[in-house]
C-alpha cells in the first residue's frame, strides 16, 4: 500500500474543513457553569472522587487537555507538580516523580521507577504513543504505588485514557498547521451497536512536522522532524444490567527523526548522518467489570503490548569537512522489541459507608516481558597524517521477566467521619538476561538469573469535615526489583563480580494532606506534604572509558544505602466570573542522595550527599481561561521550573538553569465548530532538557557539558467541526 503524505492531504483537508465551517448552522456555546465539575480518579483500585483519595494525585481533564495541551502530553507535563521528565529521546519516555526516574537506557533490562499505562496497557518507559487527541482524562499519582502496581511504581503512576464510547453518536473532525512545518489531522467517531448491546469509538490522528533544529552541513531543518500516527479503538458491550466488557486497540506509528545535540549547544547541528528515534507499538486491553457475584465487583484485566522500537544518532555531531584534518566518525544505533503482557484479577465488596461492615478487596496480577535488542556502534578515527583506526561493536541481548502477585485492601469507617484503609502486596519477579556480541574486537557472552521477593502495601487515615473539607494521613511502601550490570569492566575481579548486579529498592512515603471545596463550589484547594526515604538506593551511573569514543560509556547501576526526598504539593482552582476560571500549581522539592564515590583517573573521591538528578527544587504553573458565553475563549499559562542536575554526583556537577515558559491560546468555540490560534513559548526562553559532561572534541578532548534544548517559540492554527 501506498504511503500517505500528510504534508500532501493537510492543506486539502483544510481547504475542505474551512468551507464546512461556515456553513455549519452556528450552535451557541454552552453557558459557563458556576461550579467546577466533579473528579473522578479511576487508577486506584476502586474508583474514588479526587476528595476521597489519600495520595497526593493530579488529574487533568478532557476540557483542560483541550485548552492547555496540543498534541502530546509533553504540552501538559509542567501542569503536574513535582514531574519531571528526561530529553535525549525526541518525546518524553523517561519521567521523575518527586526526584525519583530513569533518564535512560542505552543498555540493560527495563526496570522503570515511573509507570504508564494508556487504556490499563503497560507502556512504561515507552511513552511516546500518549498523544493527547481524542484523550479523556490523563491521572498522575505521586509516590509510591506499593499495593497497586508494585514493581513498577516506585515513584508513581501516570495513566491515559481516551474518551469512552458514547451511544448517543458523534464525529470529531480537527485539522492544524502551524510554523515549523507543522501539520495535523485528526477524525473521532463514536456510537451505538444496538443489535449487539455495544458501543463503539474510533479515532485517528496524524501530525507532521519538520522540528526545531537546522542542520547546517546537509542543509536541511528536518532532520530532527516528527511524523507520528497513532489510532485507537473502543468496543464496549453491556452484557447484561451487571456485566460490562471493554476492548480497547492501540497502535502507534511514530517515526521521528533525531538530531537534536550541537557542539555549541545551539539549534544548528552539523552532523553527516542524522538519527532516527522511532517506535511501532500495537496494544490491547480487555476488561470485565460484573457485579454478577452476590453483588460484589469483580474485575478482570487483560492486555497486551508490542513496541519495536530505535533509537540512533551521530555520536561525534560532526562531519568529515568540520573534524579535518582529523578522521572522527561515530554512530550509535540501538533496537529493542518488547512485548509485555498482563492479567490482572480483583473482587470487590460494596464501597465501605458509616455504620457498615468493612469493604474488602483481593486480587492477583501477572506479568510476563520479553525484551530483544541489538545495539551496533561504528567508529573511526585517525589524527592528521595516521592511519585510519575503524571499529564496530555489536551486541544482541534477550531479557525476559515474570512477575506474580497477590494483593489484598481493606476499607472502612472507625465513626461517621473517619475512614481507614490498609492495603499489602507481595510480589515475586524472576528475571533472566542473556547476551552475545563482539565488543573491542573480543567476543563476548554472558546469562544472568536474578529471583527477588518483594512486599510493599499502604494504611492510612481520612477525616472529613462539614462543607465538603478532607483531610488526611497516610504511610506507605512502594519497592523496584533489582536487576544486572553488563560489561563491568572493573580491575578487581572481586569487584566486579560485586558490581553485575544490585538489590532491590524500597521507598516509604510518609504523607498528610488536605482537600477544601471554595465558595460553594466554584473552587478548590489542595495541599499535602511527604517526607520519603530510600533504602538500598538505586544510582545508575556512566563513564566514558575513552574520551577520542563517544560511545564508550560503560553504565553501572549499584544500591547507595540511603537516600530521601522532602517537599509539598498544592493545587487551586477557582471560578472567579462565571467566564473566568483561574488555577495553578505548585511543587517544592528537597532531595538527597546517599554518598557515593567518584572515580577520576583512576583515583577515588568521596562525593558528599547533594539533590538528586532531575530534581527541581521547585515547578509552579498558573492559568487562566476566559470563555464567554457568545463563544469567545482565551487562555494563558505559565509554567517554571528551578534548576536541577543532569545526572548523579558520582558522573559530574553540572545542571540546567531556572526557566519558565509562558502559553497562549485564544479562539472561537460553537457547539458545531471551534477555531483556536495559539503560540506556545511565547517569550522564546531558551532552556535544557536533559544534559552530557564529556569529552567529543579532537585534539584536545576537554570535557564540556552538551545541551538538548526544548522547544522554542512557535505558533499555529487548529480547526474542529463536530456533528
Amino acid at each position: 500500500m501506498r504511503p500517505v503524505h500528510l504534508h500532501r492531504c493537510a492543506p486539502a483537508a483544510m481547504s475542505l474543513a474551512l468551507p464546512l465551517l461556515g456553513l455549519a448552522t452556528a450552535v451557541p456555546a454552552a453557558e459557563p457553569e458556576d461550579e467546577l465539575a466533579e473528579i473522578l480518579v479511576t487508577a486506584t483500585l476502586r474508583e474514588q472522587r479526587l476528595d476521597e483519595v489519600p495520595a497526593s494525585v493530579t488529574v487533568l481533564d478532557a476540557r483542560t487537555l483541550r485548552d492547555a495541551g496540543q498534541q502530546h502530553f509533553q504540552d501538559v507535563l509542567n501542569l503536574v507538580p513535582n514531574l519531571n521528565w528526561a530529553g535525549g529521546t525526541s518525546r518524553p519516555r523517561y519521567f521523575q516523580i518527586r526526584g525519583i526516574g530513569e533518564r535512560e537506557q542505552y543498555e540493560g533490562a527495563p526496570n522503570p521507577s515511573v509507570g504508564f499505562l494508556i487504556d490499563d496497557i503497560d507502556f512504561s518507559g515507552l511513552g511516546m504513543p500518549a498523544t493527547l487527541f481524542d484523550v479523556g482524562q490523563i491521572e498522575v499519582l505521586r509516590g509510591p504505588q506499593g499495593t497497586h502496581r508494585g514493581a513498577n511504581a516506585l515513584a508513581g503512576l501516570v495513566v491515559v485514557r481516551g474518551e469512552e464510547p458514547d451511544r448517543d453518536g458523534g464525529v470529531r473532525i480537527e485539522a492544524g498547521g502551524g510554523d515549523f512545518g507543522a501539520r495535523s489531522l485528526g477524525f473521532a467517531a463514536t456510537g451505538a451497536a444496538d443489535a449487539l448491546d455495544s458501543a463503539w469509538r474510533i479515532s485517528v490522528r496524524k501530525s507532521e512536522g519538520d522540528g526545531f533544529m537546522e542542520n547546517a552541513f546537509l542543509g536541511r531543518d528536518d532532520t530532527n522532524g516528527y511524523d507520528e500516527l497513532t489510532t485507537r479503538v473502543k468496543w464496549r458491550w453491556f452484557a447484561g444490567e451487571r456485566t460490562r466488557l471493554d476492548f480497547t486497540y492501540l497502535h502507534a506509528d511514530i517515526d521521528n527523526g533525531y538530531d537534536a545535540w550541537a557542539l555549541d549547544n545551539s539549534r544548528v547541528t552539523l552532523s553527516d548522518q542524522p538519527g532516527k528515534d522511532s517506535q511501532r507499538a500495537n496494544g490491547a486491553s480487555l476488561r470485565l467489570e460484573s457485579t454478577a457475584w452476590g453483588g460484589n465487583l469483580f474485575t478482570a484485566i487483560a492486555t497486551y503490548a508490542n513496541s519495536d522500537s530505535v533509537n540512533s544518532f551521530d555520536a561525534d555531531w560532526g562531519n568529515a569537512e568540520s573534524w579535518a584534518p582529523y578522521v572522527y566518525q561515530y554512530f550509535g544505533r540501538y533496537a529493542r522489541e518488547r512485548t509485555i503482557r498482563t492479567l490482572e484479577l480483583r473482587l470487590a465488596s460494596p464501597d465501605a459507608v458509616p455504620g457498615g461492615p468493612v469493604a474488602w478487596l483481593v486480587g492477583a496480577y501477572a506479568q510476563r516481558l520479553r525484551e530483544h535488542g541489538e545495539d551496533r556502534t561504528d567508529g573511526a578515527w585517525a589524527g592528521p597524517g595516521e592511519e585510519v583506526w575503524e571499529g564496530t561493536d555489536e551486541l544482541a541481548h534477550r531479557y525476559r521477566a515474570t512477575n506474580l502477585a497477590l494483593f489484598g485492601q481493606l476499607d472502612g469507617y472507625l465513626t461517621g467521619d473517619w475512614r481507614w484503609s490498609a492495603g499489602l502486596r507481595y510480589e515475586q519477579r524472576r528475571a533472566h538476561y542473556a547476551d552475545a556480541g563482539l565488543i573491542d574486537g573480543v567476543p563476548r557472552s554472558s546469562r544472568l538469573s536474578a529471583t527477588d521477593r518483594m512486599l510493599g502495601g499502604q494504611v492510612s487515615l481520612a477525616r472529613e469535615f462539614a462543607g465538603g473539607r478532607s483531610t488526611y494521613l497516610s504511610l506507605s511502601r512502594g519497592y523496584k526489583a533489582g536487576g544486572f550490570n553488563l560489561g563491568v569492566l572493573a580491575e578487581d575481579e572481586e569487584e566486579a563480580g560485586a558490581l553485575r548486579s544490585f538489590d532491590p529498592e524500597y521507598l516509604w512515603n510518609l504523607e498528610a494532606g488536605l482537600r477544601a471545596p471554595l465558595a460553594a463550589g466554584r473552587g478548590h484547594a489542595s495541599l499535602s506534604a511527604f517526607y520519603q526515604w530510600r533504602r538500598d538506593q538505586q544510582v545508575r551511573t556512566g563513564r566514558q572509558l575513552d574520551p577520542s569514543d563517544p560511545n564508550s560509556y560503560e553504565f553501572i547501576t549499584d544500591n547507595l544505602p540511603k537516600g530521601y526526598t522532602t517537599g509539598l504539593e498544592a493545587a487551586l482552582g477557582y471560578r472567579l466570573l462565571p467566564a473566568l476560571e483561574v488555577g495553578g500549581s505548585l511543587g517544592l522539592l528537597r532531595s538527597r542522595s546517599g554518598r557515593a564515590v567518584r572515580v577520576e583517573e583512576g583515583v577515588a573521591i568521596p562525593v558528599p550527599s547533594r539533590e538528586q538528578a532531575h530534581a527541581p527544587s521547585y515547578t509552579a504553573a498558573v492559568h487562566a481561561t476566559w470563555r464567554s458565553a457568545r463563544g469567545l475563549m482565551a487562555r494563558v499559562d505559565v509554567t517554571a521550573m528551578d534548576s536541577f542536575y543532569f545526572d548523579v554526583p558520582t558522573d559530574h556537577d553540572q545542571k540546567s538553569k531556572a526557566y519558565a515558559l509562558t502559553h497562549l491560546k485564544a479562539g472561537y468555540e460553537t457547539g458545531r465548530w471551534a477555531v483556536h490560534a495559539w503560540v506556545r513559548n511565547l517569550f522564546d526562553e531558551g532552556y535544557a532538557v536533559r544534559g552530557f559532561f564529556f569529552s567529543n572534541e579532537p585534539p584536545d578532548w576537554p570535557q564540556k557539558l552538551y545541551t538538548q534544548l526544548g522547544e522554542p517559540r512557535h505558533f499555529g492554527i487548529t480547526a474542529t467541526l463536530n456533528f
